[in-house]
């Protein structure tokens, strides 16, 4: 009788061992606006990060504004599917519309099943082989602020192009005071750049925020091409 209770209080520990080694913090589901210099254009950046019964849904959307809108009246939208589990952020779906830039719309399903990555890109058809976990151009954002959550975060992402995969080499790059219109944060500093590329990427992201990055730049040859700058920040 004594042997079976210690089996049991056995079994309860190992069941409490397995629930703590796979919880994982969840991401802030959030509505944000940003301030946005793209070359000599202004605009708005607006992101939404709403949770679903699958994992979450994140939206962004760029639009001119100001003087800007003279120059062009395009938008630029883009949506992410994705799930957060203990093993990190796997996207589900991606759509992107963006005029500003007069690109194909891209639609594309992920199946981690099978490994496969197949949508359309305007008028064309694609259907690509994944090697491990590939990101969207916004599932990475998250992926990023899941793991720095997680104190996860890794080496290297690997981005899908449409037509090829990219990695992508990450890096923490210290921490510093950031002042925005939404508010003064202690950012760690998080850059991304593909291999191959110009363009570096830097995420100043604000724990108390779930890791939101408050501010985002990115420079070509070392020079500033894009900036946003968070303005209004609401969890929801």
């Amino acid at each position: 009788m004594i042997f079976s209770s210690r089996k049991h209080i056995l079994a309860v520990f190992a069941l409490l061992f397995v629930v703590s080694t796979t919880w994982a913090a969840d991401l802030t589901p959030h509505r944000a606006e940003y301030k946005v210099k793209i070359s000599v254009v202004s605009g708005q950046l607006n992101t939404e990060l709403r949770p679903i019964e699958s994992g979450y849904v994140a939206a962004h959307a760029v639009k001119p504004v100001g003087l800007s809108r003279i120059l062009t009246d395009g938008r630029m939208k883009v949506s992410s599917e994705f799930t957060a589990e203990a093993d990190g952020v796997k996207p589900v779906s991606f759509h992107e519309v963006d005029t500003i830039k007069d690109e194909p719309e891209v639609r594309l399903n992920f199946d981690w099943t099978t490994n496969m990555a197949s949508g359309t890109v305007g008028a064309d058809d694609v259907s690509i082989q994944l090697d491990g976990i590939s990101h969207d151009n916004v599932s990475i954002q998250y992926a990023v602020m899941f793991d720095l959550l997680n104190d996860q975060l890794q080496d290297t992402y690997v981005l899908f192009d449409v037509d090829k995969m990219r990695v992508a080499n990450v890096r923490n790059i210290g921490t510093k005071k950031v002042k925005t219109k939404a508010g003064t944060y202690e950012a760690v500093g998080i850059q991304h750049q593909k291999e191959g590329s110009s363009r570096v990427t830097t995420l100043w992201c604000a724990p108390e925020l779930g890791y939101l990055p408050v501010v985002i730049e990115q420079h070509r040859k070392k020079k500033l091409n894009f900036r946003a700058t968070l303005t209004n920040y609401t969890a929801t």
